[in-house]
């Protein structure tokens, strides 16, 4: 059984599309070999800048012989119908059968095929995967009509055996394939032939390519790591900026240099995301240390300053015989440039920032947010309203939540945030502390925003919270009122995010807050129980993965107190560790049957059976027990309920069980005497009733 390689050589493919176009290789290859009757031990597929690469062990030699028959048209229907058929099916007219169905009498076709060699098939397959690869953009090169992300130069594809290598014979767009690649565009030593995927992969490394990205990556965490550790720094992690370097290069070379002194004053968010974002250049500084520019500082409790930075790592594509002094030498000269620019924003806007930040409150009147939502401004002046109203509910001062609500949003109009909008909530943040705001204030601006993930942490301090909750609810609101609901296709205002932070902030705070009145107070024309039913669907999504049924959710959504979500799954988690219980599950049948007896009673006698039962009219020991049980449990039960105690209420309902079932085995509820009657579907409907003021155990499934 032979081994296949495949190389796609082409000009530098952009680094974010690697990843995704070697599993595309994979599949599209893959997907053609089986198809096509092949099958294989392993695949696995790599990409560097300027190669895709596919290796597959345990390839058949063959394809198999295939019969098939094909059932065509009726006896009698028209000859271009059957000729038609007859070509389809690759078949003369005379070799047609003609055959008896429970439908009538039809042609068949007994279509015979004899196997391919794989060679031929991976050709078929290679030339179609290429013709038709889902770039997410393509050019065309020269006078050809292929179409590659860059010009693709070189296909390499080889079957491997005992025997020894054969090259695929191929050619897509007068490119043949062949068994040659060649190594690092600088360093390498020319083109060379490979025997198999081993081969390849040491004569690759010996060229100075590494084809496995996660070797680059790791290789550029390690060296960073060491340099930084060597000078008494530390590198600051940043996992998507690592994936992507390590798709620039094929032999990364690390080289870590200073920035200079008079840039040590930004602060480190704006050195960090200037060099990560114009240079691809990662960070790195002393441990342990804070990043503030001067005299701007953090003293709210729980907020984290950023790390300082002091100096840049760089991963060059090769090496040179000055150790990457030249490189480095060159790279500062451009960092500098680029910081100076940063630099100039900042001094700018500390003075907008020291001024009090109206210039830019005023700026905001003129920035549309959302046409029929109005401007920018506007938006702020209904979430300052809103953070008032919200403040005391988070234990946040109305004012200082008024106050850090008005300027939130200010950094969106400075210059820094303009270049570097990733920053908006950070600058935001440093702006307001330059400007003398209360340190709470200042948080503000920044942790409203979260959280903007589900690993992202929510706000801790009264007024963050406040703001966070406002700014969410402001949207939410707005856009349901303009009719700009997410739909199963999209969701372009983010609207499900927002959301879950509304419910993750309340849920991790346990934050009592009823949200009916919250959603009409941000926007009157806004359907507050439509939108409630959104939020109780997202919030049925979240608890689901923390293992809470969905039934075990509707059972509380009907009960009082559903637009207050920690209220709501405080009574959720109760019951679902109740139904975890052999009684819980037991009463919940029991609840059902008494349930189901009284519906069909009330219906066939046309009255309701919801008063009057007496223990005076029990017969038997297990229908007195059942009226003392209910007579004991009933009390507990609303004076759990009272003070929000869920476990203890079904605690109490769990207690009824036994009598609940000694009764049904004993007690005949349709007796021919209709006082006793009456007083036994009264008895099940105060069972009933006892039962759904705990919560709606009809939604209980099983």
């Amino acid at each position: 059984m032979p081994d296949l390689l495949i190389e796609l050589f082409s000009e530098e493919i952009p680094a974010r599309m690697q990843a995704k176009a070697s599993e595309d290789l994979k599949k599209m290859v893959m997907d053609g070999l089986v198809g096509a009757g092949l099958t294989y031990a392993s695949a696995a597929a790599f990409a560097t800048p300027r190669r895709l690469t596919l290796t597959v062990e345990g390839l058949t030699a063959e394809s198999p012989d295939t019969r098939e028959e094909r059932r065509g048209p009726k006896v009698g229907a028209p000859d271009k119908a059957v000729e038609g058929f007859c070509r389809g099916a690759g078949v003369d007219r005379a070799a047609l059968e003609e055959r008896e169905t429970d439908k009538g009498l039809f042609y068949f076709a007994i279509v015979e095929q004899k196997g391919r060699p794989a060679a031929a098939i991976v050709a078929e397959v290679l030339e179609h995967a290429i013709r038709n690869f889902p770039w997410p953009k393509s050019m065309r090169w020269g006078a050809g009509s292929l179409r590659w992300v860059r010009p693709l130069q070189r296909i390499l594809c080889i079957l491997t055996d005992e025997a020894g290598a054969e090259v695929v014979p191929m050619e897509v767009d007068g490119i043949r394939a062949g068994n040659i690649t060649e190594g690092h565009r600088f360093m390498g030593s020319g083109p060379f032939s490979v025997a198999n995927f081993d081969d390849y992969e040491a004569k690759l490394k010996r060229a100075k390519v590494m084809l496995r990205p996660e070797e680059r990556a790791e290789t550029i965490r390690a060296e960073a790591g060491n340099l930084a550790f060597a000078a008494g720094l530390e590198v600051i992690e940043d996992a998507g900026l690592l994936a992507e370097v390590a798709g620039l290069v094929e032999w990364p070379v690390v080289l870590m240099g200073p920035i200079e002194e008079r840039f040590l004053g930004l602060p480190a968010e704006v050195l960090q995301t200037s060099m990560k974002e114009h240079q691809k250049f990662f960070s790195a500084g002393p441990k342990a240390c804070t990043g503030r520019a001067p005299g701007v500082h953090s003293d709210v409790p729980g907020m984290v300053d950023a790390p300082a930075v002091t100096h840049f790592i760089t991963v060059a594509n090769i090496e040179t015989p000055d150790d990457g002094a030249t490189i480095l030498a060159g790279n500062r000269k451009v960092l500098s440039a680029r910081l100076a620019d940063a630099a100039f924003f900042w001094e700018n806007d500390l003075r907008v920032a020291r001024a009090g930040m109206g210039a830019w409150l005023e700026a905001l009147e003129a920035v549309t947010f959302e046409r029929r939502l109005g401007s920018q401004a506007d938006r702020i002046a209904r979430i300052a309203a809103l953070a008032r109203e919200i403040a005391p509910a988070v234990g946040a001062d109305p004012d200082l939540a008024e106050q850090a609500a008005r300027v939130a949003k200010a950094d969106l109009a400075s210059e820094m945030v303009y270049e570097f909008p990733e920053l908006q909530g950070t600058m935001g943040r440093y702006y307001a502390a330059e400007a003398g705001l209360p340190a709470e204030v200042a948080e503000a601006c920044e942790a409203h925003y979260a959280p903007l993930g589900p690993s992202d942490a929510v706000p801790t301090a009264p007024v963050s919270l406040a703001v966070a909750l406002a700014d969410k609810l402001d949207t939410l609101a707005g856009f349901w009122a303009i009719g700009e609901k997410p739909t199963g296709s999209g969701d372009p205002f983010a609207l499900r995010r927002a959301a879950l932070g509304v419910i993750r902030i309340l849920l991790e705070r346990g934050l009592r807050m009823p949200l009916a009145g919250m959603l009409s107070k941000a926007d009157e024309r806004t359907d507050a129980a439509d939108l409630l039913a959104f939020f109780h669907a997202r919030l049925k999504v979240h608890l689901r993965s923390e293992g809470i049924p969905h039934d075990v959710i509707d059972a509380c959504l009907g009960m009082p107190g559903a637009d207050d979500l920690t209220l709501l799954v405080r009574r959720a988690e109760a019951l679902a560790a109740f139904l975890k219980t052999e009684d819980g599950t037991n009463l919940v049948q029991g609840f059902k049957r008494a349930s189901n007896i009284v519906s069909q009673a009330e219906a066939a006698d046309g009255v309701e059976y919801s008063f009057g039962a007496d223990a005076k009219f029990a017969e038997g020991p297990e229908e007195t027990a059942l009226f003392a049980a209910l007579d004991r449990a009933e009390p507990h039960i609303r004076e759990a309920m009272a003070g929000e105690d869920f476990a203890a209420a079904m605690g109490q309902l769990a207690s009824l069980r036994a009598p609940i079932d000694a009764f049904f085995e004993a007690v005949q509820v349709n007796a021919e005497n209709q006082v006793l009657r009456r007083n036994r579907l009264n008895l099940l409907s105060r069972i009933r009733a006892l039962c759904l003021g705990v919560a709606d155990l009809s939604q209980v499934e099983g």
